[in-house]
């Protein structure tokens, strides 16, 4: 199950679960469209993997499986 990171890796921006901005690598590596669009350029800078739109969990299924609450930031974002 995916954790559902609540920020961008790069800016700090909240994404929370519901967020049509959060993008994912294969490896979960969260980052927000803006971020993906003018720094990254599609492209994890953790892995080399291409980037797509988070899945939206239903809210019903947050209750039961809740989103993490662990903020990952790279010191450097490229």
């Amino acid at each position: 199950m995916l954790d559902l990171r609540p920020g961008c890796e790069c800016c700090d921006r909240d994404l929370p679960p519901d967020s049509p901005d959060a993008m994912i690598c294969t490896y979960e590596c969260t980052w927000c469209r803006d971020c993906v669009d003018n720094v990254l350029h599609g492209v994890c800078p953790n892995c080399g993997g291409n980037l797509q739109p988070r899945p939206i969990r239903p809210a019903e299924l947050l209750a039961t499986n809740p989103a993490s609450t662990q903020r990952v930031v790279r010191e450097h974002c490229p």
